[in-house]
Order: structure tokens, then C-alpha cells, then sequence
């Protein structure tokens, strides 16, 4: 298709909010070749998080773009083959190995700032030889992960291995039952990719572009957010990244966009779908607002009494639209939709359709409304889950 809009676009609203649910996958027919791994290189990192209802965070992520694909498919496309690591991007995420080198930059950090409690003498060693000698362990493995005290009351050993893994000497290959697995880099990482040759410059220009195309357009904070660069980082390499300047109707702020995402029209089939409230189209609250005109907000940390929406809110995508959320649970087979928020009956369908769909995912065979924001929609959503 030919180009539809000028490097340096005036986008409207509605462009600017098509062209991000294109670049993260929601818009257009999804590419189910690439699979799980397809989603995670086109995203370029997926988040992890500790909380489970339906299912995990970076379970819901592919779930959402390429519908029901087996929750251990999931989890082999990530940990199995060397694909991918974990290490702190967004937050703690699962990212494609090929971007090892470009997270030198933070490595280098990190070395530069020893983190953690101060270890004793020979902590720090004695985990690498540990590996060294054994194979992949997790901190138990290693000798315990706490002292007895509280979560946060780590043991030496647990110590001296994050810290090795933030400088890159160790890396997380997998996830088993939760806990970190730990391997040396040295047998983790190919060896092409093994190295921190890369300066802070090449690293930083690498991951502005990747998130730029990863959210087809935005703002110097959105963008940067992405990896959690600073602004500053964000300033020094844009100009040669490969993004472009735009504008965008209604926002405030400069934008600027994937070249890519501007060459043709973002159009094609809209997923219908619920989020996990740690999905990269709305973890930035700021953009969610101004894209999307929808304040979304995790109050799994927030006083039950206090929650306006839920503990795991998950936002409801349809018609490239959000619609709403509901907070969902799990009761033997049976998906509880204990609060659902709707913007209006229109919702009422595309909710039935996600929780259905949600359900079946996660082995539940019947959907359960227990609250509805607005009351005389109750009788409408449970008759079209039924």
C-alpha cells in the first residue's frame, strides 16, 4: 500500500490511536506464524508480575493478541531454546535474547552502583562457583532465598545472585514455580550475543527506536517509559533513532512515531478481548488517558475498602475502544466476574463475548456475575454470558 501520511504527519486522534493498536498487535488480523515468541519480539518486552487470577501477566499478553493458545505453549515459547531472559526493562521483564547487548548500558549501572546489603566476604563468588559447578539453581538451590525473617529479609546468597544478575554475570533463563531460575551468562547467552561492546549511546538509540515501533507513536515520556530510560537518555539519541516528529490531535505534548506505522492505513479487524492491567498498550496511565479517554489504575495494592474497580481490574479492548473492566476470580470451573464496569449497554455484549472466551482459556465451563456497576445491565450481561 502506498504511503497515506508525510514523514512528519499531523495525526488525528483517532490515526494516532489506530496506529498504536496496530503496533501492539490489537488491530489487523494477528500473526499466529510467529506465535508467542512473535508477540514477544514485536513487543520487545513482555512484564512479569507475581499476581495470578485468570492466569499470569505474561500468560494474558499472548492470550490477548493471539487468543487461546495452551497456557504451557506459553510457557515453553518463553523459557525453552534460549529465546529469551529475564532482566529489568519496564520493570521485570521477559525480553528477546537478541536485545541482550543492547542492555549493556544498564549493566554498566548497575556495576557502577553495587545494589543490595553488603555481603560477606566471598558470598559473591561462592554463588557464581556454585553455578558453575551444578547447573541452573534457583536461590533455594543456593541455599535459601530468606534469612527467616520478612519477604524483603533475603539471604546472602539470594543477595549476591541478584546482584550478579543485574551486572550480567548470571541470568534468569526460566521461571519454575514462580521462582528465578539462575544460570551463568556464559552458557545462557550465545556467543554472538555475549558481549557489552555496545556504548551507552548505540544501547540508548536501540531501545528508543524498538519502543517506538513497539507503540507506533508517542511522547517523549511514553516512549522512554517503555524501558524506563531517563528523559534525558530519551534526548541525547531521538534525533537519530529512526523516529520521526509528529503531531497528534489533542495532545499537549510533541510525539513522535515509527516511520513504519505512518506508510500505510491502520485498519483491519479489531480484537475483542480482556487486559491484564500490566500489558504494555495501557501500563502507562498518562497515554491510556490520552488515547484511550480511560483511567486505569492496579488497586490490587490499594485497602479493599478503598477500591473503586477491583484487586485485579482488567480493562475489557473492543472496537479498538475500552470499554470497560471487570474484576475477575476463579471458584472450582467457574469464572466469577465479581465487579463488572460498563460504559453503556454497547459494552454489554463484547464483555459477555471476553469473559467467555477467558472462561474456556482457563478451563472454566460457566461464568458467574456477581456485580454490576450499572444495575439495570445486570440482567442483560448474565443472560448473554449464559
Amino acid at each position: 500500500m502506498t504511503s497515506v501520511l508525510p514523514p512528519t504527519a499531523e495525526l488525528s486522534a483517532d490515526e494516532a490511536r489506530r496506529i498504536a493498536l496496530r503496533a501492539q498487535g490489537f488491530l489487523g488480523a494477528p500473526d499466529r506464524r510467529g506465535g508467542v515468541r512473535g508477540v514477544l519480539r514485536h513487543l520487545g518486552a513482555v512484564q512479569l508480575d507475581t499476581i495470578s487470577v485468570l492466569a499470569r501477566s505474561h500468560e494474558l499478553i499472548p492470550y490477548a493478541r493471539l487468543g487461546a493458545v495452551g497456557r504451557k505453549t506459553v510457557e515453553d515459547a518463553y523459557w525453552t531454546e534460549g529465546h529469551s531472559f529475564e532482566y529489568w526493562s519496564h520493570a521485570a521483564c521477559i525480553l528477546p535474547v537478541e536485545e541482550w547487548p543492547h542492555f549493556a548500558f544498564r549493566r554498566r549501572s548497575y556495576r557502577a552502583r553495587p545494589w543490595g546489603h553488603d555481603l560477606p566476604d566471598g558470598a559473591y563468588d561462592t554463588v557464581i562457583k556454585q553455578l558453575r559447578a551444578e547447573g541452573p539453581l534457583t536461590a533455594t538451590e543456593l541455599g535459601g532465598a530468606k534469612n527467616g525473617g520478612e519477604w524483603w529479609d533475603w539471604s546472602a546468597s539470594k543477595v549476591a545472585v541478584e546482584r550478579a544478575l543485574m551486572y550480567g554475570e548470571v541470568v534468569c533463563t526460566e521461571r519454575r514455580s514462580w521462582k528465578r531460575v539462575y544460570d551463568l551468562a556464559e552458557r545462557a547467552i550465545p556467543d554472538d550475543l555475549l558481549h557489552d561492546e555496545l556504548d551507552d549511546t548505540e544501547c540508548l538509540r536501540r531501545l528508543v527506536r524498538l519502543a517506538g515501533e513497539s507503540l507506533g507513536v508517542g511522547t517523549r515520556a511514553d516512549i522512554a517509559d517503555y524501558h524506563r530510560l531517563k528523559g534525558e537518555q530519551f534526548d541525547a539519541v531521538v534525533a537519530d533513532s529512526g523516529l520521526v516528529p509528529v503531531t497528534v490531535e489533542g495532545w499537549s505534548k510533541p510525539a513522535w512515531a515509527d516511520p513504519q506505522a505512518l506508510a500505510s492505513e491502520a485498519r483491519g479487524r479489531h480484537r475483542t478481548t480482556l487486559l491484564s492491567p500490566f500489558d504494555s498498550l495501557i501500563w502507562e496511565r498518562a497515554r491510556a488517558e490520552r488515547i484511550f479517554g480511560f483511567t486505569h489504575r492496579l488497586e490490587a495494592y490499594v485497602p479493599k475498602p478503598k477500591r473503586v474497580y477491583g484487586y485485579f481490574a482488567m480493562p475489557l479492548l473492543s472496537g479498538g475502544k475500552l470499554l470497560g473492566r471487570v474484576d475477575p476470580a476463579r471458584e472450582g470451573t467457574t469464572l466469577v466476574a465479581r465487579q463488572v464496569s460498563l460504559d453503556s449497554a454497547k459494552a454489554v455484549a463484547p464483555m459477555a463475548q471476553a469473559l467467555r472466551e477467558a472462561a474456556q482459556w482457563v478451563g472454566c465451563d460457566a461464568v458467574r456475575i456477581e456485580r454490576v456497576d450499572r444495575a439495570e445491565l445486570t440482567a442483560d450481561l448474565v443472560k448473554a454470558v449464559s
